[in-house]
């Protein structure tokens, strides 16, 4: 892992059209050799693309390889470029729909789904706003060190384990407003998941978005982020009206149903290499 990180370090120090080279063709021999993930892929494209020919998608799944790798290697920018090269790397429009909340005394939740350009949007967000962020520990222990020390460069943002539950996200919401940044977009098994619709798939979706912003008054501001060259673009959207609502499966097909919408316009950039339809519900067969 000491070699990785060495390697990510001497990295960051090109320039991002050098890094986006390298990216090319690490993607494209993650693409040859990660049989598994490409599975995945493609398994994932069908179901939610059945208009596309499978010449298409297999673009559609190299193009995403490329963007995983560049993701990969662009952790050496995140962890140790200067916080002026992030800030000219992304970026940000409409924040006011955050800071006007804030300053009005509201709590924020930033709906912020698996996009590839995440990394790198939030650590030039973090600049300007501190952050509640869950944390789930990796396997290997170097790599939770260094993720968990990156997160925290800015010393502003608050970091709650997976496994602590909703209290101490809300009492860290409250202290000062403090956006919460969450990520609810992937499968997390049946437990806390109902089944609504993604691309017409029963999909298993936790409920999360609606049950916190409903415990934590809180406004849900959705946050896309996005690849525009060897830049990014982090677009806020306006807070929805009327959410929660007391109809919880509603909420969640909401949350859902403007995701799909986002991933329709770059549907190269979103994670498609996790298992989302891994749980299905009673009787249905398996995807994957």
């Amino acid at each position: 892992m000491k070699v990785a990180f060495a390697l990510l370090w001497l990295i960051r120090l090109l320039p991002m059209p050098a890094i986006g080279a390298l990216a090319w063709l690490v993607g494209l021999l993650g693409y040859a050799l990660a049989g598994e993930r490409r599975r995945v892929g493609m398994i994932n494209l069908r179901r939610c693309f059945p208009e596309m020919d499978d010449s298409e998608r297999r673009r559609l799944i190299r193009s995403h390889f490329r963007y995983m790798a560049r993701l990969a290697l662009e952790y050496g920018v995140v962890w140790w470029s200067s916080a002026e090269r992030l800030d000219r790397l992304v970026t940000i429009k409409n924040l006011h729909y955050v800071t006007d909340l804030r300053d009005s005394g509201q709590d924020v939740i930033l709906f912020y789904p698996h996009f590839v350009g995440f990394e790198l949007c939030v650590y030039a967000l973090n600049q300007y706003v501190p952050l509640v962020s869950v944390y789930s520990q990796q396997k290997n222990d170097q790599l939770d060190a260094q993720i968990y020390k990156g997160r925290q460069r800015y010393n502003n943002a608050f970091i709650v384990s997976r496994q602590e539950g909703l209290r101490p996200i809300i009492k860290a919401m409250r202290k000062d407003h403090v956006p919460f940044l969450y990520l609810p977009d992937q499968d997390y098994g049946a437990r806390d998941s109902i089944f609504v619709k993604f691309f017409g798939i029963d999909t298993a979706t936790i409920t999360g978005l609606s049950r916190i912003s409903q415990l934590a008054r809180a406004k849900v501001v959705p946050a896309i982020a996005r690849r525009v060259g060897n830049r990014c673009e982090l677009e806020f959207y306006p807070p929805w009206d009327n959410f929660p609502s007391d109809d919880v499966v509603a909420d969640t097909q909401r949350m859902n149903t403007f995701l799909e919408a986002r991933i329709r316009e770059q549907p190269d950039q979103y994670f498609w290499l996790h298992k989302r339809f891994k749980t299905r519900p009673e009787g249905q067969e398996k995807f994957y």
